[in-house]
């Protein structure tokens, strides 16, 4: 196997095991005095030196660029049967650093002001010299370029993502805190997250950047299409002979998608949703989810993606989003080899048990209840005393 192959399963039992794998076992009784941040903390948000230089390929807001934007006439590459062409490997990482939300100040402004958008490229170029020579394998993926967009969220105008109903509300609050993300406790593998058990992420994967893995690799036939998403490898296989969706009741984690061409855009609308995911995070689902998506080359490098989103259990009215999927200079998918590094569940439950272990020892000797440790605290430099081990030796 490829270093890369390796450090990325690696780096999949990192980040999917938290503090229950690790932390609890050690929580101290009394707090820690507060940690300088960690190489790993400090990687999702390096500082921005003064004199930083911005990349040419940085300076300007890349929708700007865009072949379908600066000329009506620019037409999609067509495949050998006439299609537009989607086929490639694409990749999210240019959307990092855009808000999902537009914060509130904005309003309805679209994309950013000019200075607004020379501090977010000074920050994305630090980030991306942070991460070229400072950080380990276990790295933030940054892309080459810097999109202007004040959100991701489109519609409605204002950029943010429609309250939830009572019922959405409920739902946010029962499943708050939930997986190895969130603080236990423990008991079964229900109570760790899809993501935890290298299930399914769901039609996220298309919609912003997240630490790594943001790959998307699209092939195509006359009569469908694939839509491969690198982290957790989930594939789509979206038909266009135009057979009906599947019958109520059957539920699928990306639900079931029927697709159609509308010019050079491909439409794919989806039904036949579990209830046990989310979108961006946030409440999940119900089976009345709908989804909506328009996939469009704008440009020889890049790819419009737009998703409207209505869930009317779960948001008080539909939303869309909006992101751009773009090469990358010399990116290459490897196998995501999730569970085979995937220590999440294994270590969670054990760590669980030698939590209650502290406890009940701390309970007979009349001392404070140990501390329950946090996911954060992983990234942390250990505790004095910890035990350093490689979880790759002898492979």
């Amino acid at each position: 196997m490829s270093f890369k192959g390796t450090a990325t399963r690696t780096a999949a039992a990192l980040i999917a095991t938290g503090a229950s794998a690790i932390a609890l076992a050690q929580a101290p009784a009394v707090a820690p005095p507060r940690r300088a941040l960690s190489p790993e903390l400090e990687a999702l948000n390096p500082p921005v030196p003064a004199n930083i230089e911005v990349a040419d390929e940085r300076r300007v807001p890349a929708e700007r660029k865009a072949a379908a934007y600066n000329d009506r006439n620019w037409s999609a590459p067509k495949t050998s049967w006439g299609h537009p062409s989607l086929q490639g490997t694409w990749s999210t990482d240019d959307m990092r650093g855009i808000p999902f939300d537009r914060p509130q100040e904005f309003g309805t402004q679209e994309f950013l002001g000019e200075q607004q958008f020379v501090e977010r490229a000074k920050r994305q170029q630090a980030g991306s010299d942070h991460a070229a020579n400072v950080q380990t394998f276990h790295r933030v993926a940054y892309g080459s370029r810097v999109f202007g967009f004040s959100s991701l969220v489109v519609d409605p105008s204002n950029g943010r993502t429609p309250a939830l109903t009572a019922d959405g509300r409920a739902r946010a609050a029962a499943a708050a805190g939930n997986g190895s993300f969130g603080p236990g406790p423990f008991d079964t593998f229900e109570d760790f997250s899809l993501y935890d058990r290298c299930i399914a992420r769901g039609l996220n994967a298309g919609m912003s950047a997240v630490l790594y893995g943001n790959g998307i690799v699209i092939a195509q036939s006359p009569d469908s299409v694939t839509i491969t998403y690198e982290m957790v490898h989930e594939t789509r296989v979206i038909p266009l002979d135009g057979r009906p969706h599947l019958a109520d009741g059957v539920t699928q984690y990306t639900g079931n998608s029927r697709g159609h061409w509308e010019g050079d855009t491909l439409v794919v609308e989806t039904g036949g949703f579990t209830d046990k995911t989310s979108i961006s995070g946030g409440a999940p689902n119900t089976t009345s989810l709908r989804t909506a998506e328009r996939i469009r080359r704008v440009d020889p490098d890049m790819i419009e993606y737009r998703i409207t989103v209505d869930d009317p259990v779960t948001y008080t009215a539909p939303f869309t989003v909006r992101a751009i999927w773009t090469t990358q200079p010399g990116y290459e998918v490897y196998e995501y080899s999730c569970h085979e590094g995937n220590f999440a569940v294994g270590g969670g439950l054990a760590g669980e048990r030698a939590y209650e272990r502290e406890v009940e020892e701390a309970k007979a000797k009349g001392l404070p209840i140990p501390r329950r440790a946090t996911m954060a605290e992983i990234y942390g430099a250990p505790q004095e005393g910890t035990e350093i081990f490689d979880i790759n030796e002898g492979e």
